[in-house]
């Protein structure tokens, strides 16, 4: 058994708590950058299935294709569509 008496741990440093901060910090940006990683994954998935002959986008491109001002009257009249019901 012994009789020394526990001294109180001192209260870390300025340089401890910004290495511990730029740790945290580390952490949490490498978890962000992870799923942003997975979204594009998922993301750049989903467009490629999209563009295959037959779907949705690959529809779109050939008829921007073959009438690009008549896309583009289109496109106009949806975004005003859009913007007058916010």
């Amino acid at each position: 058994m012994s009789t020394d008496i526990p001294q109180p741990n001192p209260p870390p440093g300025m340089a401890e708590r910004a290495i511990d901060a730029a740790t945290d910090m580390s952490h949490t940006i490498g978890g962000v950058a992870g799923g942003l990683r997975a979204a594009v994954d998922r993301l750049t998935y989903a467009l490629d299935e999209a563009r295959k002959p037959g779907r949705p986008l690959s529809t779109v491109a050939a008829i921007t294709r073959e009438a690009p001002l008549a896309s583009l009257f289109v496109a106009f009249l949806f975004g005003v569509a859009v913007a007058r019901r916010r």
